[in-house]
């Protein structure tokens, strides 16, 4: 027995080392990794759609789901990627060669309010200076973005490498997912209905949190480009653009762009145009994130709406952009198993409650 209990502890042991060595060899790759699990239970209804059509052709049903996709997600973006890069360079150029009149009008500003002009001056604040200053600082943003677009051209070898990554890893994730989940149950010692409960819920809320960001950035980024058009304001698809991608982040999203814009609009004569942008900002631009991200993320994820919010921003300050899947499941995931615990806790104390009790004379 002891002999058999000191093998049993060596090979726990071993495995654990193991175990741990291995996640270690493939951290680099989490990521990758990540989302092609993720993109395999999003789409995996999809494969399963394509495997009846082709006569359970399980391969064939795999390269045709990820054709879908880079139909409908890669090509997309590459597309808008594109549009964004040129446009943030044609903005820089103008703004170097001095083509782009900014909305900094110091004189209709120092006729239109007289007093807060004096008042400014008396501290010391020279509105030429703040018009010096706000050229200085829009010239330097429009030179960060286009930098960065040359430093997305730069890294594109590396990100193209870990695109095909995850595209290899989604084709055996799609074909053999029945199998790898049914293995991995079989093997993890937390009982099968609890694991299979846990996958079910990291299943919901990476669909729910995905579908939620996409449908919420779309609409943000739309109705912000198409307001900052029909306004005039300079660069308004690259400015969508930003909005789609700061919408990412719960309650100020996208407001991190349209309130300073109806602030400096407003502050520079064109109070009517500021007043429109900022109260549809208010109304259309807030509200499709106030509405929709509870309905589309909350409800599905069946968790409350200060829990997406913490668990999204703590999610993308370890991981990025992927922490906006990342956050919510592990958050999702933490409830889940909680509420297991207390379910089986309460189950247990009632039972125990519940048993007879010998009398003392037994």
């Amino acid at each position: 027995m002891r002999e058999q209990n000191l093998q049993r502890a060596f090979f726990l042991g071993l495995l654990l080392l193991v175990t741990v060595a291995f996640l270690w060899l493939i951290r680099p790759f989490f990521k990758p990794i990540f989302w092609a699990v993720v993109l395999a239970t999003l789409f995996y209804p999809t494969f399963q759609w394509w495997e009846r059509q082709l006569g359970g052709q399980s391969v064939l049903a795999s390269v045709s789901t990820i054709a879908t996709i880079v139909l409908i997600v890669v090509v997309p973006l590459l597309l808008v990627g594109l549009l964004v890069a040129s446009e943030a360079s044609a903005v820089y150029q103008r703004l170097a060669d001095d083509q782009i009149a900014l909305p900094v009008r110091v004189q209709d500003l120092k006729g239109m309010v007289p007093a807060a002009a004096d008042l400014l001056e008396r501290f010391g604040v020279s509105l030429e200076d703040l018009q010096a200053q706000f050229s200085e600082a829009a010239l330097s943003a429009s030179e960060f973005l286009a930098k960065n677009a040359v430093a997305f051209g730069q890294n594109a070898l590396r990100g193209t490498a870990l695109f095909f990554l995850v595209l290899y890893l989604l084709f055996f994730f799609l074909r053999d997912g029945d199998q790898l989940l049914e293995q991995i149950i079989r093997v993890l010692p937390i009982g099968d209905a609890r694991e299979r409960r846990l996958f079910r819920k990291f299943a919901e809320v990476s669909r729910a949190t995905i579908k939620g960001t996409i449908v919420i950035g779309i609409v943000q980024g739309l109705f912000g480009g198409l307001i900052f058009w029909g306004l005039g304001i300079e660069a308004a698809a690259l400015w969508g653009v930003v909005m789609t991608v700061l919408s990412l982040l719960p309650v100020v999203g996208a407001a991190l762009v349209w309130v300073p814009a109806a602030g400096v609009l407003i502050g520079t004569g064109d109070a009517v145009e500021g007043t429109i942008l900022l109260v549809f900002g208010v109304v259309i631009i807030g509200l499709a994130d106030n509405v929709l991200r509870p309905l589309l993320v909350g409800r599905d994820a069946q968790m409350p709406d200060y829990l997406v919010l913490v668990t999204t921003l703590g999610g993308l300050a370890l991981f990025g952009l992927s922490g906006v899947v990342i956050g919510p499941v592990v958050g999702a995931l933490f409830v889940t198993v909680w509420e297991m615990f207390g379910q089986e806790y309460t189950s247990t104390a009632s039972d125990e409650a519940e048993a007879p009790t010998g009398s003392p004379g037994a």
